[in-house]
């Protein structure tokens, strides 16, 4: 499709569900009853979500502890205080660390996708957590025995296995969240933190054929959560040059949000190549108001002014609730900024001249 459109990846979870969460946590509710409440909700949102007319859907990540974290719920080798990411609103989300190795996922992302794909119609794209993302969970001060390079080859392996279970298992597209590329450049101005995260992720990348890369794309945001970010005042520009030596095919990018659009747009089309594809996002998803289908339409027609509209594709901002305790986006709200992109990735379509 031309000007294809996708979502990032999490919508708002219905209350029941994250009140349940809560009550498994707390031991109140069982395994048994938490699948059933999970089961509803990932339903209901996969219904709601192909009454979009998105023609790509994700799972909401309605069952995800949080996107960053999955791989390693429940391992007996983590344990909580590790490093701490602070958000523009006041709060703080801690990652867990390392203990002991070797590393090892205790859940793959292709266990969400393959329950979506039971309930789906349309394709259904899965994320999954950056090598970068999940190397903050090894210490500071190292682990007996257990080197950071040791760690680092084993988190490799299990990335590159995440990426190749989708795939294998018919993911539409795989996307690797990176939202920490930009809260590097804030943590290290120098970008050294910024090149060695693209390096790692490149190990993981270059395991891929031309082909398969394709079908794997990066999303970049300066993180979201309760309608606040954790590295917003960080200039795009320090991020993007780097940004797209990611060996991957895909970029799905925060856009809407930014203050001065065309200098950003010059900037990807100074440094992304012709075999990349750029969806811009043209949904603030940390904005209550909902976009119209004549707003998203006139962001792409100006943006193709600058970029090749046949490198261009449309998505979010970000997940709308990337944390399973997010309440600050209504769902309904969520779906109709869907609704929105969709619609007006059409409009755009048409007025570029451009065929399904």
């Amino acid at each position: 499709m031309s000007l294809p459109t996708e979502p990032i990846g999490s919508i708002p979870r219905p209350e029941e569900l994250i009140e349940g969460l809560l009550a498994f946590q707390e031991g109140t509710l069982s395994q048994e009853a938490l699948d059933r409440v999970s089961d509803r909700a990932l339903r209901a949102t996969i219904d709601a979500f192909e009454d979009t007319g998105s023609p790509v859907i994700t799972d909401g990540e309605q069952i995800k502890p949080s996107f960053l974290t999955y791989p390693v719920a429940g391992s007996e080798i983590v344990e909580p205080g590790g490093v701490e990411i602070p958000f523009e609103a006041g709060h703080t989300r801690t990652l867990p660390r390392l203990t002991d190795g070797p590393f090892r996922y205790t859940t793959y992302a292709v266990e969400y996708l393959e329950r979506a794909q039971e309930h789906a119609h349309v394709p259904v794209k899965q994320s999954v957590i950056s090598a970068s993302a999940l190397s903050f969970l090894y210490p500071d001060e190292g682990i007996e025995g257990y080197p950071r390079d040791a760690f680092l080859d084993d988190l490799v392996d299990e990335v590159e296995a995440d990426i190749r279970r989708c795939l294998d298992a018919g993911a539409h597209a795989v996307q690797i969240d990176f939202t920490e590329g930009r809260l590097a450049v804030k943590l290290d101005p120098s970008k050294d933190l910024l090149r060695q995260f693209v390096a790692l992720n490149n190990r993981v990348l270059d395991r891929f054929s031309d082909e398969e890369r394709q079908k794997i794309g990066v999303h970049t945001c300066p993180g979201g959560d309760r309608d606040s970010t954790h590295s917003a005042d960080v200039d795009y520009a320090e991020l993007l040059p780097l940004l797209f030596e990611l060996n991957a095919g895909r970029f799905y990018m925060q856009f809407a949000s930014e203050d001065d659009p065309e200098r950003v747009l010059k900037i990807v089309r100074e440094h992304s190549r012709a075999d990349q594809t750029i969806f811009l996002g043209v949904i603030d998803v940390n904005d209550p108001r909902v976009e119209s289908p004549a707003e998203v339409r006139d962001t792409i027609l100006r943006a193709a002014d600058i970029l090749p509209a046949d490198r261009l594709g449309t998505t979010d901002d970000c997940g709308f609730s990337p944390f399973g305790d997010d309440r600050s986006t209504a769902r309904r709200t969520a779906f109709r900024k869907i609704e929105a992109r969709v619609e007006g990735t059409q409009r755009a379509r048409e007025e570029l001249g451009l065929g399904e």
